[in-house]
């Protein structure tokens, strides 16, 4: 029996029971943890900003599953890919964003929730249904996924094509959020790439040859324009600003012991205390919940955190004001604008948010940070390989760049222009 799921970036993504590896995949998606991925928004806030934004963790975790096998079979014709080495790899693929908290990467950062690590838990915890098939199809598998997640796997390319510079997850999170948002900066050529990827087996890393520099330089271009105009778009980093204050003022008042709702004994009221969450516990949690508290909130007796429910709920969002100054005299206006937010009624410390974004340029994020680089043969026909960045201009004319911006109520808006 086939499982067939329409997909609108890759058209179908077909499974077949008869075959072992995609009977182990469809039990896995048809587990209560996978399923929950259909809960958590794969842009979070996007759709505050492109009203299409609106996929889920669950289709991309499918696209990037389906683009893995396509990688694995393009490579398997040239290379030796142990069977056990194709599984790992498309279910890696598959599971990677399974420990993702609502809204996606937004609570992540507020409530210390790291995905990877969640996701490292739900398998490895044997009181998950993800852990029990994996179990049962190899009782080591689990732990093998695990090392995928957490680079230790060997060979290490394996853990390269789930994550790195050059993965499927990033070959389908861009084509994904592109299609979904209609932005147009995220369409690269993957059927190129695909087709020129290789596997340095001396080494154990991927590679491109020499014919694919121009689908990674276009490659390269889109996951940087992505994040320039819609992944820190002003309008979306506000929306994050506000939920950002809406938690940071419920946590206060919980801790407080003065938040008015909160479901008793729900992982909401949990997290906003602070509390260790089980495995169990921590799946429980997704956007609904937190959508169904900031709801509430908007008749919570506390004025800030009413006031900030009802702007998110009804999307009067903080306006944007972008940074084009050197220090001191950023630190002085940030002072002079902190004040001027007070003086209009509005308390600066939920109300004014420095919203700081930055992009670093591939070939210095891997040289300072000593990240695996993107490696291409140097010329057609040679085994040398080399940085990217060697020998490509593009790539070292993409310079770094940092947003900086100051979120504030639109009502204090004229009286903070007259600052400039």
């Amino acid at each position: 029996m086939e499982r067939i799921y329409r997909d609108p970036v890759h058209n179908i993504i077909a499974l077949s029971e008869a075959r072992a590896d995609d009977a182990l995949l469809i039990r896995l998606i048809d587990t209560p943890e996978f399923q929950r991925l259909r809960r958590i928004k794969q842009l979070g806030l996007a759709l505050f900003t492109f009203q299409g934004a609106e996929h889920s963790r669950f289709t991309h975790s499918l696209g990037v599953m389906h683009v893995m096998t396509r990688v694995l079979d393009q490579l398997g014709q040239r290379y030796p890919i142990t069977s056990e080495d194709r599984l790992v790899a498309r279910v890696g693929a598959l599971l990677h964003d399974i420990g993702h908290g609502p809204f996606s990467h937004v609570i992540e950062k507020i409530l210390q929730l790291n995905h990877e690590r969640w996701t490292m838990n739900i398998v490895a915890d044997p009181a998950t249904k993800v852990h029990q098939v994996l179990r049962a199809a190899d009782a080591s598998l689990p732990e093998k996924i695990s090392a995928v997640i957490d680079h230790r796997y060997r060979p290490a390319f394996v853990g390269d094509l789930v994550s790195s510079q050059l993965d499927a997850d990033r070959f389908d999170y861009l084509l994904r959020d592109s299609l979904m948002t209609g932005a147009k900066y995220g369409n690269y050529d993957l059927e190129w790439i695909l087709h020129a990827l290789e596997i340095d087996e001396e080494n154990d890393r991927v590679y491109v040859a020499a014919n694919g520099l121009y689908a990674v330089e276009e490659y390269l271009q889109a996951r940087y324009y992505m994040f320039r105009q819609v992944y820190f778009h002003r309008t979306l980093r506000s929306a994050e600003g506000i939920l950002t204050s809406i938690l940071r003022r419920a946590v206060g008042l919980m801790r407080a012991g003065k938040l008015q709702f909160v479901v008793r004994g729900s992982v909401m009221e949990r997290v906003l205390a602070g509390q260790t969450l089980t495995t169990v516990e921590y799946l429980s949690f997704d956007d609904h919940d937190v959508m169904y508290h900031i709801k509430q909130w908007t008749n919570e007796p506390d004025g800030i955190l009413n006031d900030l429910a009802r702007r998110f709920m009804e999307r009067r969002l903080f306006k944007a004001m972008d940074l084009a100054l050197d220090e001191p005299a950023r630190s002085d206006f940030i002072a002079r604008v902190r004040a001027q937010v007070a003086a209009c009624g509005f308390n600066p410390t939920y109300y004014l948010i420095e919203d700081r974004a930055a992009d670093i340029p591939y070939y210095s994020y891997y040289r300072l940070e000593g990240k695996r680089r993107l490696y291409i043969q140097r010329r057609s026909g040679q085994r040398e390989l080399c940085d990217i960045a060697e020998i490509s201009h593009v790539v070292r004319g993409m310079h770094g760049y940092e947003l900086h911006r100051l979120c504030f109520p639109p009502e204090a808006a004229a009286a903070i222009e007259g600052l400039k």
